[in-house]
């Protein structure tokens, strides 16, 4: 058993310790937002991702996970320190470490015995020098900092944590591997790796794979783009080359681009990491620059269609930037929405979780629906920006005769070209061909 401190109760770190606290641990989750505390502590979970919310109150039932908004009692309470603390995009990329290096200057005042002190924030390469720097300012104990990013996805966050692929951990003080091993030790049972490195090694493994991953939704956007001028089929490409071992099948989905608050911050903070010492990542660029006209495909499409958009009603179907999350950051569909807006398009969006994170950036702009029949009833077309389960298989008659016209953009590819075919609409998709109706 770990005494644990996590900084930040946001959505890494939630995760983080309601899965410490899962195995064992006593946990102290740590935030400045006393009413969020407070809400935690009567067991309402402030974010959803599916299955928390159960081992969450079974935690807290337990008491090994509480909440605090007391640094000192929990530093004090804890030999290990997470920093699960935000770390958002400036303007020109670069990722904001001040909450992070705030802490990191608390802590040298607070600690009063040997720490070891994690980044779980994604951070650039860098960061940890910079943390044990801030830290060493006031502290008169020793103490370690260690990197250990997240590969969290968000829906299957907590399976990510408790049955991890790999752990990396960056330190090189024999002392911190050793609490950090037995730390992880339930979690790789099954012999997945934990993988010790350098800080800086670990630092740059997270943005190199969110990269990697961006690059590899990137390409594929961009085969589907050329698929619709040439008449291939994406869903056939795709299906022959994730065969090869090699590229393998995921990832390979083509749509509207990538969104949330990993792939577009992580990517960007790394083409700032290299501008600060003189590299340009070429690829790089090219991805955020495909991915930005990537996420105005489907009102490309729209507007081909329909010509003039000034009064047309649209229902939209998902709001969060991937299914099985409330997560709307750099969102496809918010950009969607303010394309449309400035057409002078209306707009009727349903979404099963987002939607009151979208009211509160758009207010009355848009029009909210209770159900996703609701949201196409009476409108000029549907326009599909999210991939939840429920839409899949929905009630293709309802659609039809809800809808002024059975007229359907979609943007994720969810429906079977030859389906829509027989079933008489007009569908426009990624890479495919347009069926007519």
């Amino acid at each position: 058993m770990k005494r644990i401190a996590v900084i930040g109760s946001g959505y890494v770190g939630l995760v983080t310790g309601t899965c410490f606290a899962e195995t064992g641990n006593n946990v102290i989750c740590v935030d400045i937002d006393e009413a969020k505390v407070n809400k935690m502590r009567n067991g309402e979970v402030p974010i959803y991702e599916p299955h928390l919310d159960v081992i969450f109150e079974r935690n807290i039932k337990q008491n090994r996970l509480t909440f605090t908004t007391d640094l000192k009692s929990a530093v004090d309470q804890s030999e290990i320190i997470f920093l699960a603390l935000p770390t958002p995009p400036g303007e020109d990329g670069s990722a904001d470490l001040s909450y992070v290096l705030g802490v990191a200057e608390e802590l040298g005042k607070i600690i009063t015995d040997y720490k070891v002190i994690v980044d779980k924030s994604t951070v650039p390469v860098g960061t940890a020098d910079k943390v044990h720097a801030a830290v060493a300012k006031n502290a008169k104990v020793e103490f370690d900092v260690v990197s250990n990013p997240e590969f969290l996805r968000e829906g299957f966050a907590v399976d990510d944590f408790l049955k991890p692929d790999r752990v990396v951990i960056g330190t090189v003080s024999e002392k911190a591997r050793q609490v950090m091993k037995e730390l992880y030790k339930p979690f790789v049972r099954q012999g997945n790796p934990i993988i010790f490195m350098d800080e800086k090694s670990a630092e740059l493994t997270k943005y190199a794979a969110n990269s990697f991953l961006a690059t590899k939704i990137t390409f594929m956007n961009e085969i589907a783009n050329f698929c619709e001028l040439v008449g291939a089929n994406v869903d056939d490409v795709r299906i022959g080359m994730g065969s090869d071992t090699r590229i393998g099948k995921r990832f390979l989905f083509p749509g509207i681009g990538f969104g949330g608050s990993c792939f577009p911050k992580d990517v960007q903070a790394l083409v700032r990491s290299g501008n600060e010492v003189g590299y340009k990542f070429s690829i790089i660029d090219a991805v955020l620059n495909v991915n930005d006209h990537q996420k105005l495909k489907l009102i490309d499409k729209v507007k081909n269609h329909f010509g003039d958009l000034n009064g047309k009603e649209l229902g939209l179907w998902g709001l969060a930037f991937k299914p099985d999350t409330d997560d709307i950051r750099e969102a496809p569909a918010l950009y969607m929405i303010n394309a449309l807006l400035e057409a002078g398009a209306k707009i009727t969006a349903y979404d099963p979780e987002a939607m009151d994170n979208v009211r509160a950036m758009f207010g009355n702009k848009i029009e909210f629906a209770d159900n996703a029949y609701d949201a196409i009833e009476g409108k000029d077309a549907l326009l599909i920006a999210t991939e939840w389960g429920a839409f899949r298989n929905p009630d293709f008659d309802r659609i039809k005769s809800s809808l002024k016209e059975p007229k359907i953009f979609d943007g994720r590819n969810l429906f079977d070209i030859e389906e829509m075919e027989g079933k008489g609409f007009y569908y426009e998709s990624i890479g495919r061909k347009t069926v007519l109706g």
